[in-house]
């Protein structure tokens, strides 16, 4: 399995200077073929690189072949995913990065992890850096690993480099437990085993930093922008965390050698019925996708499977008797069943029934392409 692991470094100035003008060479090179790309409309890796290699390389002799060529691979993804965005009818333009990270493989960085030490190629040769692990990031230390990748980071005048490394998978006894979740806005999760999981005053916080941006943006002076730039990342931030909380309680719920059952829940808001003010706001907002992934790749340190299920029908069918009827959630938070009279929360209705229809056989695995899971956060690009 592959986790990532963020090392802040400690260069020297000059070592400094080195490594931001290999970022800022790099991101020319992943501009320049940007441009190739979306001006010609080519996406295919292999003629870019045979459009674009040689100028650059002359244009940037400094920056080593393989950096020239991460560089091509990186503008190659950008490109393929600004066309296919287009096809799906969103408005898109040419990519462009102010700061693209360098990506570093097996043949242009080695990190020393005895010595803390990491060995960088850039413009001015090969260097030697310092650096530092964080405390989360320490038990991955006692295990044989290997680093894969990496990317260098420039953040508010730091630099950081964002290792992936490959761990062995766990081998745990398998379990015949089998945790339904159900995914919400309203209640961020609710579990097959009656967990209720996350906090009310979350809801709270999301509402009052929609009034304190809505209030910046009809002062638009410069601070307001300044303080909306701050506000984002402050949300963005708050998000991550109480996603990290949720997810490490479910799987935290789960036996080893389990599985979790959730939603597929991919393309939702095409799906789902147009809705209006707060609860349309609530809905955009709304992190499935992050918080799927990380309960992906906490189950999977604990030997735990995550499958998907088909979430049709989940919220209207009722857990004790089958019956399906629109008019069998009464409320957000009530289910009534038309038939059996059963009644109970609404949430922990669908998650048992999530986990019902998983034991019936419509589950999907991660492999088969629901989700992205594996990394704690995926490669900078």
């Amino acid at each position: 399995m592959h986790r990532t692991i963020k090392l802040l470094l400690t260069p020297t100035p000059e070592q400094h200077q080195a490594l931001s003008e290999t970022l800022r060479q790099f991101t020319e090179c992943f501009n320049s073929v940007c441009a190739v790309g979306w001006d010609s409309e080519e996406k295919n890796g292999v003629k870019l690189h045979h459009a674009t290699y040689y100028p650059l390389k002359e244009q940037y002799p400094q920056l080593v072949s393989d950096l020239h060529i991460q560089a091509r691979m990186k503008a190659t993804e950008a490109v393929k995913s600004a066309f296919t965005r287009q096809k799906q009818g969103r408005k898109v333009g040419q990519p462009r990065s102010r700061s693209c990270p360098v990506r570093y493989n097996n043949h242009t960085f080695r990190v020393d992890w005895i010595k803390g030490e990491v060995n960088l190629s850039s413009v001015a040769g090969r260097l030697k850096l310092p650096f530092t692990v964080p405390a989360y990031a320490s038990k991955y230390l006692s295990q044989p690993h290997q680093a894969v990748m990496g990317d260098l980071i420039l953040k508010k005048g730091r630099l950081w480099l964002h290792v992936v490394v490959d761990l062995p998978t766990p081998q745990v006894e398998p379990s015949t437990e089998v945790v339904g979740v159900d995914l919400g806005v309203t209640r961020p999760a609710v579990t097959s085993n009656n967990k209720f999981l996350g906090q009310q005053h979350w809801k709270e916080l999301e509402n009052r930093t929609f009034r304190l941006r809505r209030s910046l943006q009809a002062k638009g002076t410069k601070s307001a922008k300044r303080h909306l730039r701050k506000l984002s990342g402050k949300q963005l931030r708050r998000r991550r965390d109480h996603d990290h909380v949720v997810s490490k309680r479910i799987v935290q719920n789960t036996q080893s050698g389990g599985t979790i059952v959730l939603e597929n829940l991919t393309d939702i808001r095409k799906r789902a019925k147009q809705r209006k003010g707060k609860q349309n706001r609530r809905f955009h907002g709304w992190s499935f996708a992050q918080l799927a992934d990380f309960i992906a790749y906490k189950a999977e340190e604990q030997g735990i499977s995550v499958v998907f299920i088909d979430p049709r029908n989940t919220s209207k069918t009722c857990s004790k008797c089958g019956h399906c009827h629109r008019s069998n959630r009464r409320s957000q938070a009530v289910f009534k069943c038309r038939q059996c009279s059963y009644e109970l929360n609404a949430d922990l209705n669908g998650a048992r029934n999530i986990r019902l229809k998983s034991l019936a056989g419509g589950g999907i695995s991660p492999a088969s392409g629901s989700l992205s899971v594996g990394l704690t956060s995926q490669p900078s690009g």
